[in-house]
């Protein structure tokens, strides 16, 4: 009996054991008729990838085995150290990541039960292009994977006016690898440009930027293409030129820039408000000494005689002080309207102060840049070398003698507006107290007529019930 119901224990546990060497089994079958390995397969083709993006590193099986219970590395061997995924014992080991990668990479759990261990990673950076392996230990020859990263982002197109046409600008930062420039016209033919100028960033970004000069044509279109051939990448920016634009004729460069063109008419506004005022000065401060008589003017009114004279004047009075009420209005609503210009100015202004700050700077950086290609020149290869960047940097050198000369315009501008607004503020506080003073006068003016209106008419009603009899 005893022997029995240690036999019944014993069968359970004997059922386990022997799904777990069925199991051993199969894996040994399938790695046997694998040649007596399990085989990896990736890819032959780059994956290209785009900074920020997330990515899957292709990497299988060949025979749809579950791995789940699979030791799986991932490495990337010019790293130390070299791991960027390490599963054991169905356990992603992230304390053995290169700390570059630490909870950026991973692997799908339904895919591992299908024989997939393609590894995901996050948030891609250009740091990580490169070459990586998928490795099972103990299995075949690894997969290898080679991950390209890229940057990229759409160009821009400055205009400037010069003397034989205009002259376009694109400029595109943010690219990696180096992108190339191309210029096309409106039906998309390529046309010859100056030469590209790079720079490159302490982000290893690269900046580019490539200027033509352009002649009245058919369309008046034309487009700045920016591609890189190895991510397969392309941004282009169109722009359509007013005919105006050719028609007018200038002997020295002279960028075109709507935001210092509208400030230049607000501040002509402006002026044209305070030309009025000053040629309207002498009438209103005739209107202010009109307003202190009237103020103080009980003394005027009691040398009039008669209510009948009285009420006369206060007529005129209520006359004049409605049209300098009106006027007071329009020229207050005028002024708001000038504030509200020039503050939008001034606005606009402060950001293309930013703006030309910042093209100053670098095109500081790339003047640095210039000087170091020049004098890292061996002298045995100055020949076109020397030759390219020494015409390079004459052409850097005007442009940022333009950008002084737009900034210094810029702060002046900045600086009138500035003092504009403080001149439109204060005569609108003066404007504001005018008007209340009038409509306060108007008030009295008005009280002061009914008085004397009601006197009169008590005088009439009197005189009618009370007539006066002569002997």
């Amino acid at each position: 009996m005893t022997h029995m119901k240690d036999r019944l224990t014993l069968k359970p546990q004997l059922s386990d054991f022997t799904a777990l060497v069925l199991h051993h089994i199969v894996v040994l079958l399938l790695t046997h008729s694998c040649g007596g390995q399990l085989q990896l397969s990736g890819t032959s083709q780059p994956i290209v990838a785009m900074v920020g993006d997330d990515i899957i590193l292709p990497c299988h099986l060949e025979t749809a085995v579950d791995a789940t219970g699979l030791t799986v590395e991932w490495t990337r061997p010019d790293l130390e150290p070299s791991v960027v995924l390490l599963r054991r014992d169905s356990v992603q080991l992230q304390h053995e990541d290169n700390p570059l990668y630490v909870g950026r990479t991973s692997l799908s759990t339904n895919k591992l039960k299908r024989g997939d261990i393609s590894m995901t990673l996050s948030k891609v950076k250009l740091s990580d292009a490169g070459t990586y392996k998928c490795l099972v230990p103990k299995s075949g020859p690894e997969s290898v994977v080679e991950l390209t990263v890229g940057s990229v982002s759409s160009p821009y197109i400055d205009i400037y006016k010069v003397s034989n046409g205009v002259m376009l600008d694109c400029e595109c930062r943010g690219w990696y690898p180096e992108p190339e420039v191309l210029w096309l016209d409106g039906e998309g033919n390529l046309f010859s440009a100056g030469p590209t100028e790079t720079v490159r960033g302490p982000d290893d970004l690269y900046t580019v930027s490539s200027r033509v000069t352009v002649e009245k044509r058919h369309s008046n279109s034309f487009t700045c293409r920016v591609q890189q051939r190895t991510i397969n990448q392309t941004r282009e920016t169109h722009i359509r030129l007013s005919a105006d634009l050719f028609m007018v004729q200038s002997s020295s460069a002279i960028r075109i820039s709507i935001c210092l063109a509208v400030c230049i008419v607000s501040v002509g506004a402006a002026v044209l408000v305070v030309w009025k005022w000053g040629r309207n000065k002498t009438k209103n401060t005739h209107s202010s000494t009109e307003l202190q008589l009237l103020t103080d003017g009980e003394g005027n009114r009691e040398k009039l005689v008669t209510k009948s004279e009285k009420i006369t004047y206060l007529n005129k009075t209520k006359e004049k002080l409605d049209e300098d009420l009106q006027n007071n209005e329009g020229e207050l609503q005028h002024v708001h309207q000038v504030i509200t210009t020039l503050m939008n100015q001034k606005k606009d202004l402060k950001n293309q102060r930013e703006k030309l700050t910042s093209q100053q700077q670098e095109n500081k950086i790339k003047i640095e840049e210039c000087k170091k290609k020049i004098n890292n020149i061996p002298m045995f290869d100055r020949g076109n070398k020397w030759k390219k960047q020494g015409e390079k940097l004459p052409k850097l050198k005007n442009r940022e003698k333009e950008h002084e000369e737009m900034l210094e315009n810029t702060e002046k501008l900045l600086e009138s507006t500035e003092e504009m607004i403080n001149k439109m503020t204060e005569r609108k506080g003066k404007l504001e107290r005018d008007k209340e003073k009038i409509d306060k006068l108007l008030k009295e003016t008005d009280r002061e007529r009914e008085e004397i209106q009601r006197k009169l008419q008590s005088e009439r009603e009197e005189e009618v019930n009370h007539p006066i009899t002569t002997a």
